[in-house]
């Protein structure tokens, strides 16, 4: 059902979601979708686990990605951000869905709760990716980079899934982030020219 769930939300988007499509899509009774999630909020809010599980799985047991030295920060991290670019169904579906919470959480508070929780996980894995790789950063700077990174992912992500930018350019901007931002805390530089502070 979660799986038809986040297929739907991809396809359809948060308001489109219905639950009889989605129960068509499972192949079980809407009776038996409103017994598991209750409600459409709850829909919602198991829909953006299963999101997150799903994205932990598919970037753990990457196939075509060689794996990362696990005593290099720096090769860790970029193939942590490189494999949310897989051309897989799951990985596509995954992003677009997650665009889709995204865009429906304006509109409601309860999920933009959740929504930041799952969020603000994300840039905690990536900050501690880059505190080991910039140990002498101080710790704002590596919050506003993983800030950054995350960001630029899901941009780049969004340009791809919808045709603006070729996989093989949205990895290699991908790779000059990494690059940027590590190159940055380096130089031990927390603070930057704000043009609307």
């Amino acid at each position: 059902m979660l799986e038809g769930a986040a297929r739907v939300i991809a396809r359809r988007g948060v308001r489109g979601l219905r639950v009889a499509e989605l129960a068509a899509e499972a192949g079980v009774s809407t009776a038996l979708v409103y017994y598991h999630f209750k409600d459409r909020p709850g829909i919602l809010r198991h829909a953006l686990a299963f999101i997150g599980d799903r994205a932990d799985r598919y970037t753990a047991l990457a196939e075509g990605f060689p794996p990362a030295d696990p005593a290099d920060p720096r090769e860790l991290l970029e193939r942590t951000m490189l494999l949310e670019f897989q051309d897989l169904p799951e990985v596509r579906e995954n992003s677009t869905a997650w665009g889709e919470l995204r865009a429906h959480s304006v509109f409601d508070p309860e999920l933009r709760e959740e929504l930041a929780q799952a969020g603000t996980a994300w840039v905690a894995e990536v900050a501690e990716l880059l505190a080991a790789a910039s140990p002498a950063a101080p710790g704002p700077a590596v919050g506003a980079a993983a800030e950054r990174l995350t960001a630029l992912l899901e941009g780049l992500s969004v340009r791809w899934l919808s045709g603006l930018l070729p996989l093989w350019h949205a990895r290699e901007l991908m790779r000059e982030g990494v690059r940027a931002e590590i190159d940055l805390l380096g130089q031990g530089s927390s603070s930057h020219t704000h043009a609307f502070d």
